[in-house]
């Protein structure tokens, strides 16, 4: 296995990367590990070595925990493209808008080198932009489909009050605009359907070569369930072959029905299945407990993300003497709004969810704090709210939280 050293993305890095998956791909390299070349240490015991036919390992962003090296096996890889293109209508033009250090912005590459066709890229600069994404759209040959990936916060920015027009009207050209990474708020995919936009929700993670189910459906040959306590769990060809050095990590996450011999991921998120379509309701570890009832934070952040001024919100737990932990709304005013009144909050979420679940607190900023692409960084958040309200649950060494 061959650590890559992957910054921030440009055409030269682009092609780098697709040279080197390719020759994985087919056998004519080593697996590859991209890792941000200033960050921390990649940690993966490399001397172990991989299976010969894994193709790509990648770190996952340790919302579990430590983060761990995902083995995604080449035959993998060519089963998320092909069923991916399946679902999409056939093969296309592919853009690159997000960091090659994930799953999602390293599928891009692969879908590209499926459909034969180099993919265009979006340069990273000093962050995304959407007017760069805009100006690459827009001069994408209109010889093919053309398909784009973005997570939540890279479609807010096109879709903010204050855009510029033509970032949405350059996105009208995209067939398909897979949408993945995080949750997607209700308001933000009815403000890109009111624009023209055709957006395809996913869900999946580095364990299943990115997206599996897109708008609540499996991909071909994915199969989903729901166990007793209400977890997801996925099978198909899409599954990861492991975690590098974790055999530990792969008896707790796969699972081997022995009456079918199918192989099953049991994933850290919660959710329900109504005609065969899934709606995630959240991760195991995100549920809050509040005077003793569960409540997953998602359908609570759903019912708040309609409210008018609500640009982004995230709900967690704070410490509290009556209620153990009491829920509060994390939220970004949207621009030119005014922050929604408490009153209102617990009045939405009470008509949808009952009054459990109506937040205690809304406490407003600037930003959400991300991890990874698009990905809230829900502990950050809780720290955030803690602090805006007064009520530390974490010690301090040199002001650093810990």
């Amino acid at each position: 296995m061959t650590t890559l050293p992957v910054g921030r993305t440009d055409l030269g890095l682009a092609r780098t990367v697709s040279r080197a998956l390719r020759h994985a791909m087919d056998g004519t390299g080593p697996a590859i590990a991209p890792v941000e070349p200033d960050g921390p240490s990649p940690d993966l015991p490399v001397s172990r070595g991989v299976p010969d036919d894994v193709a790509l390992v990648v770190r996952t962003s340790g919302s579990t925990g430590q983060p761990r090296g995902v083995m995604l096996a080449a035959a993998a890889l060519q089963a998320s493209a092909a069923a991916t293109h399946a679902r999409l209508g056939g093969p296309g033009r592919w853009v690159l808008a997000l960091p090659l250090t994930h799953v999602a912005g390293l599928q891009v590459l692969l879908r590209a080198a499926a459909a034969g066709v180099e993919p265009l890229v979006v340069p990273a600069g000093a962050g995304f932009s959407p007017a760069d994404l805009a100006t690459v759209v827009a001069g994408a040959p209109s010889d093919l489909p053309l398909y784009t990936s973005l997570v939540p916060t890279q479609l807010h920015r096109v879709l903010e009050p204050t855009a510029d027009p033509s970032w949405v009207g350059a996105l009208r050209r995209v067939d398909a605009l897979l949408l993945g990474g995080a949750a997607a708020p209700p308001a933000l995919l009815r403000a890109a359907a009111d624009a023209g936009l055709r957006v395809v929700t996913t869900y999946g993670m580095t364990e299943t070569c990115g997206g599996c189910v897109y708008d609540g459906h499996p991909l071909d040959g994915v199969r989903v369930a729901v166990d007793p306590q209400g977890r997801i769990v996925l099978a198909g060809p899409v599954l990861a072959q492991g975690y590098l050095g974790r055999p530990d990590l792969d008896a707790e996450a796969f699972h081997l029905d022995e009456s079918t011999g199918a192989r099953w991921l049991r994933t850290q998120d919660l959710g329900s299945l109504d005609g065969g379509r899934l709606t995630v309701l959240g991760r195991v570890d995100e549920v809050i407990i509040t005077g003793g009832v569960n409540v997953a934070p998602a359908p609570v952040e759903a019912a708040l993300a309609a409210l008018p001024g609500v640009g982004q919100v995230c709900v967690v737990g704070v410490p509290d003497t009556r209620w153990g932990q009491a829920l509060t709304a994390v939220v970004v005013v949207a621009p030119g709004s005014v922050p929604p009144d408490l009153g209102d909050a617990r009045a939405a979420v009470t008509r949808t969810l009952g009054g459990a679940a109506a937040p205690r607190h809304v406490v407003v900023v600037g930003s959400l704090p991300e991890r990874g692409p698009g990905k809230v960084d829900r502990a950050a958040v809780a720290v955030l709210a803690a602090r805006a309200l007064d009520r530390t649950p974490w010690t301090e060494t040199d002001g650093h939280p810990r």
